[in-house]
């Protein structure tokens, strides 16, 4: 028979193990973690949206044909992309082509990016890996909320032909986008998990991947060195798995608990 003290020690239990669930949810409501190597992450939630271009939009390129796609899963997802402290930390080298601690990690194959992925989920017994090219858009355009992005606003938000001097910047300077996701557009591009295929699907697709195999992977966002088109949420390029460019890096994608 439970007798009052154990009864309240039962109900002092409730209650902690329920105030511990309401922080969890007030985290993920609050929208941004940090983790163990200080990498910030924003929680993107599950939705659906118009990926690609429409046929009249400025520098549009064929391969940006819009159709449906709806992310099933809500992620988490790096608030910039990965800086040089923060590769180091994981992968102890750093060959990038500009060098400091807050700029963006660059001149590094999506092989090693999908490497600093894996040793990281070790390191904290979590998932993280790259985003597909759906979810890079997605959280991109805020879920299709902000679209099209004028000329005029380059200068605010991105680091790109026009204003980077010819090299990278430190990362979160420019403004975020309505997610609170910073350089998405600009300073370097990015990869991404999906093997590269020409041509989108026509019919509505949910959390779409890529192909199983293929010569390239999508690499994402435009660089210091790019004009306008390549800036474009939706503009799209790629590379073998093994290239390292001065003008790319990566972000970084965690599963929620």
């Amino acid at each position: 028979m439970l007798t009052i003290k154990h009864s309240y020690i039962i109900i002092l239990l409730f209650l902690y193990i329920f105030g511990s669930c309401l922080l969890n949810a007030g985290e993920k409501i609050g929208n941004r973690i940090t983790n163990s190597i200080n990498i910030q992450l924003v929680f993107i939630p599950a939705g659906s949206f118009l990926m690609g271009s429409p046929y009249d939009e400025p520098g549009r390129q064929g391969d940006e044909f819009q159709h449906n796609v709806t992310i099933s899963r809500p992620f988490y997802i790096s608030v910039t992309e990965i800086t040089q402290a923060q590769w180091m930390s994981i992968m102890e080298y750093n060959r990038s082509q500009f060098r400091g601690d807050n700029l963006p990690v660059e001149k590094i194959s999506w092989k090693e990016a999908v490497l600093f992925c894996q040793k990281l989920s070790e390191k904290e017994d979590r998932l993280y890996r790259l985003p597909t090219e759906a979810e890079w858009e997605y959280a991109c355009c805020s879920g299709g909320t902000t679209r099209f992005v004028s000329s005029e606003d380059f200068e605010n938000i991105a680091w790109y032909a026009n204003n980077s001097q010819k090299q990278t910047h430190p990362v979160g300077i420019k403004q975020p986008n309505v997610w609170g996701l910073y350089d998405m557009i600009g300073n370097v591009s990015e990869w991404c998990s999906d093997y590269y295929v020409p041509d989108y699907p026509e019919q509505e697709v949910s959390d779409p991947g890529g192909p199983v195999e293929g010569r390239t992977h999508v690499i994402r966002g435009g660089a210091w060195d790019s004009f306008l088109p390549g800036c474009r949420c939706t503009a799209r390029s790629s590379a073998p798995a093994s290239y390292q460019f001065k003008q790319t890096g990566f972000r970084i994608v965690l599963k929620p608990e």
